[in-house]
């Protein structure tokens, strides 16, 4: 395809995108995924989605949807092991469908057949029950570039090994890479991708003709089995040849089509003896079986995937493949034009991102995909439409992908980020060692873990890719979203002065209000005035003792999620002895307006820990052991106003190993902080003070349900500074409550932003009688951009801070603390601590 062609491709495509892909442009989005009423909190996007993340699935037009529907309410369709003239409809379409999706495919009914199944995965698990029932076993050999599906097999063999490219062409060349497996009456498997789902490399086709040529001189039966979904997602697969064509194929056609949820295993018919060997049968597959004295069956023979398709196929899944066959040429044209698309699009994209560079010349970012239209010799291919990369700082320091995603998130870019599932090209595209990546697991390293920067290393990768609907448009707006928050322009100068003591003493600050959410991620409860409130081990009391937790998953809620939490108001009322908790929304089903929690704990209240035992709860990650509540008026009434079946949970103070957690909140790398006055402690005789205590001394500070630390403050001053940012670029300040902290701290003084940010550089306060040791900065995520009063979501302040206050790819914004006791000497501040709004505040004081 031409330039100008290409160009006029992608006008047809911007032209179709408004009424077939309705749910990009500029949505008005419920903040639940229930049926929100007209006074529902919403969450306005002016701008429309970018969706980059098409190796994962594509997305559906309205098109197919609206034809889908048609089939489904102008026929009827049923059970197609049934005699009926519904059932004989539906075994017909059934056939119809399976040999229209071969002919997409150019592959010939007589030479292959095609098996529904649930997507690729299913497919290769069929694949390995066959090998598996193998008399002799099989041995495995799989490319080091496949997915976490095909690597899973090698558990199922008698011997496995991983191949590199050299070691691929080295076997096809003559090395017997199976000679020292022995047993030559042994089958051999061979699986590798058309296309790599983690950087798009393709590989050649050609490596299944080639590797049956061996076969002679391997005296040992080989086979191969190709994993073409993320291929076939945007290229043609031409199966025209059986010769040439790989035995067993497998794909997802959700990749193509973005519906149905469906996938396919294309098996090759000289291959098909191997499935003689699996023990497994389901209803549907066999003519006869015997289990009444004598345990016998006979399997369906006619075709291969008779006797393969367990149980009942989704009919409903393949119709919709039927009317996805229809829609897509009428939408995008074929396959090849598809291709072209993606690949100019893509092209762009590579050399986009590998253009950028901070105002020192290093890149910002780091990319381990070729660019699309780039050939190698052994593969004419070229690279997928896919782009795989890192972000670094001018530093040369890496860049967070759970920072980057949270602000992709707010951008509304939609891609993925991680491991990829696909453990051997990530090794390799990042030079992680085995032991590496075994020390970073003993770490505590997890998929989907915060930690994704481990000795110095990424841990995955952020990965953009393209579909038939992308469009240059898409293009431009990521490279330019890289670009505004990613390439440094000015490197400023390392300076971070530090306020000296007798500075500290001028700035006047106090407590201007404390707070506490007593329910994890709900509203919060303003202390009253002049009101002293008890300060605990674990933080302030009445703080996060209480969490809200998904009854399926044992998952503690979160705004992130559920926005109208925020709506969620509690108040401590000590004079009835309750929690009473109200919902300031409108609840799209009728039931109480509030209900009340007993302060006291109950056990009566709670489920028997027999009955809890096997659903563990779950907050930041981390495997807790909480107390549910066992009434139904007080689940339901969570469940009904936030349309997510939870239930209230305690965490109360006191608690030993998994009812008990610890904070960890640290000093980050731009903090500078008075290290003597850091480890000041108060000390009975004057002149005397204690040394500070070794890392591994010193005791760990308890929390309840907050996810770092005991308590959070933040500093007026700052705020400040960063709201006359937030309405430079034309946005609208942000009240404190957004930051959910525990104390917010104030000036009396009339310069007030002089002191904007020295919460940084703090190592203690004095709050009152109270000394208080500082934690280390708070990382923010995007849920700062919820209205605590509205629960509408936006950009700001997240926007902002992630221009302004962003050290080593984190975005930090107010500080974690932790109360220090005062010596046992008797005074009622010591037996009873205590803090009250309007309090003085002493900076690191002597």
């Amino acid at each position: 395809m031409t330039d100008d062609g290409a160009t006029a491709y992608n006008s047809r495509i911007e032209g179709l995108r408004k009424s077939e892909f309705p749910m990009l442009h500029g949505n008005i989005i419920p903040t639940s995924h229930i049926v929100c009423s007209p006074e529902s909190p919403l969450i306005n996007n002016v701008e429309d989605e970018v969706y980059l993340d098409h190796a994962g699935t594509t997305l559906v037009a309205k098109s197919l949807v609206d034809k889908f529907a048609a089939e489904m309410t102008s026929n009827l369709f049923g059970n197609p092991h049934s005699a009926s003239l519904s059932s004989q409809n539906s075994t017909s379409r059934i056939e119809d469908i399976r040999l229209r999706a071969l002919q997409f495919f150019n592959a010939d009914p007589s030479e292959f057949d095609l098996i529904f199944v649930a997507n690729a995965t299913a497919g290769i698990k069929l694949v390995a029950e066959a090998f598996r029932g193998a008399p002799c076993g099989f041995d495995y050999l799989y490319h080091q570039a496949c997915h976490t599906s095909l690597v899973g097999v090698r558990e199922e063999a008698t011997n496995s090994l991983c191949l590199d490219d050299a070691a691929v062409n080295n076997w096809l060349s003559g090395t017997n890479l199976v000679a020292e497996f022995g047993h030559d009456a042994r089958p051999v498997l061979f699986a590798y991708p058309a296309q790599s789902n983690m950087n798009g490399s393709r590989f050649p086709l050609a490596w299944s003709e080639n590797l049956r040529k061996l076969e002679t001189t391997l005296s040992r039966r080989v086979f191969t089995l190709l994993d073409a979904a993320a291929f076939v997602s945007t290229s043609p697969l031409n199966m025209s040849n059986s010769e040439t064509a790989p035995d067993f194929t497998v794909l997802s056609f959700y990749k193509i089509f973005g519906f149905p949820d469906l996938g396919g295993l294309i098996v090759r018919r000289q291959a098909a003896s191997i499935f003689q060997s699996r023990k497994y049968f389901g209803g549907g597959t066999v003519d006869m079986v015997v289990c009444v004295k004598e345990q016998w069956h006979a399997p369906k023979t006619q075709a291969i995937h008779e006797s393969l398709e367990d149980g009942t196929l989704p009919v409903h899944s393949i119709i919709g493949l039927d009317s996805a066959l229809d829609v897509h040429p009428q939408l995008f044209g074929s396959m090849k034009d598809v291709s072209s698309h993606t690949s100019f699009l893509s092209q762009r994209l590579h050399h986009g991102l590998a253009g950028l560079k901070h105002s020192n010349g290093q890149s910002v970012c780091v990319i381990y995909s070729r660019p699309s239209l780039s050939m190698r010799a052994e593969s004419p291919l070229g690279n997928g439409p896919v782009v795989a990369f890192n972000l670094q700082n001018h530093l040369g320091g890496w860049i967070s992908l759970v920072e980057f995603e949270k602000l992709a998130v707010l951008k509304q870019f939609h891609v993925r980020t991680g491991g990829l599932c696909n453990p051997g090209g990530i090794a390799s595209a990042l030079n992680l060692e085995p032991w590496e990546m075994k020390k970073n697991f003993s770490s505590g390293f997890r998929c989907g873990a915060e930690n994704d920067i481990m000795s110095g290393k990424p841990t995955g990768v952020i990965r953009v890719s393209l579909g038939a609907m992308s469009t240059l448009a898409d293009v431009g707006k990521f490279i330019t979203f890289i670009d505004e928050f990613y390439r440094t322009e000015i490197i400023p100068e390392p300076t971070l002065p530090i306020t000296t003591p007798s500075q500290r003493g001028l700035l006047d600050l106090y407590v201007e209000r404390i707070t506490v959410y007593p329910i994890k991620s709900c509203g919060g409860f303003r202390v009253p005035t002049e009101t002293p409130w008890e300060v605990r081990a674990e933080g302030l009391a009445w703080d996060r003792e209480w969490c809200l937790v998904h009854r399926g998953t044992g998952q503690a809620l979160s705004q992130k999620r559920h926005p109208r939490m925020a709506l969620i108001r509690p108040v401590i009322d000590f004079s009835s002895g309750n929690l009473r908790v109200s919902y300031l929304g409108s609840s799209p089903k009728p039931g109480p307006a509030s209900i009340s929690v007993p302060l006291s704990a109950n056990p009566s209240l709670f489920q028997a820990s027999a009955t809890s035992r096997s659903m563990a709860s779950r907050v930041c990650g981390e495997e807790i052991s909480a107390q549910i509540y066992t009434s139904s008026e007080i689940n339901d009434f969570f469940s009904t106003v936030l349309g997510v079946p939870c239930a209230l949970a305690r965490f109360p103070p006191g608690g030993l190993g998994k009812s008990m957690r610890h904070a960890k909140a640290h000093l980050q790398k731009h903090q500078r902080v008075n290290r003597k006055a850091q480890f000041k402690m108060p000390c009975q005789f004057p002149g005397m003070d204690t040394p500070p205590d070794s890392d591994s001394e010193s005791e760990r500070q308890r929390i309840l349900l907050s996810n770092e630390s005991p308590i959070l403050a933040i500093n007026l001053s700052s705020l400040e500074a960063l709201n006359d940012k937030i309405v430079e670029q034309g946005g609208n300040p942000v009240p404190p409550e957004v930051f959910r902290a525990n104390i917010v701290i104030g000036s009396s003084t009339s310069k007030t932003q002089s002191s904007a940010y020295s919460e940084d550089h703090w190592s203690s306060l004095r709050i009152g009688q109270q000394d208080f040791r500082m934690l280390g900065s708070c990382r923010r995520c995007h849920m700062i951009c919820v209205d605590q009063e509205t629960a509408e979501k936006g950009e700001e302040p997240f926007i902002t801070l992630s221009k302004i206050r962003r050290f080593d790819g984190k975005i930090f914004f107010g500080t974690h603390m932790c109360h220090t006791p005062l010596p046992s000497i008797g005074t009622s501040e010591a037996q009873f601590p205590t803090i009250t709004a309007g309090d003085k505040v002493l900076v690191d004081p002597v």
